[in-house]
């Protein structure tokens, strides 16, 4: 679906929301019920937070060019539970 800019005289700019390629050169108002030309505009882009832009470029470059690990990353220290269930669990 994709949203269309359309201006009628009388009331202004609206908005329709219909399924891509098939909106017409005019409209009805949906205030007025008089004729609306159909306005080309910018399309509506959001921006992409910066965290998730960074992510997605670090994807995209590492498909190309993996980073290269020269060390062993340090190991985190060991925490152990005090419940004896927890005993039983797999440790790595």
């Amino acid at each position: 679906m994709a949203t269309y800019e359309y201006r009628c005289q009388q009331d202004g700019s609206f908005d329709t929301t219909l399924p891509i390629g098939t909106a017409g050169t005019a409209a009805r108002c949906p205030r007025c019920g008089g004729p609306a030309a159909r306005v080309f505009s910018a399309p509506r882009l959001t921006r992409t937070p910066a965290p998730l832009r960074h992510a997605i470029d670090r994807a995209e470059r590492s498909a190309e060019a993996p980073d290269v690990v020269t060390r062993v990353p340090g190991r985190h220290p060991v925490r152990r539970s005090s419940n004896p269930a927890h005993a039983r669990l797999p440790r790595w």
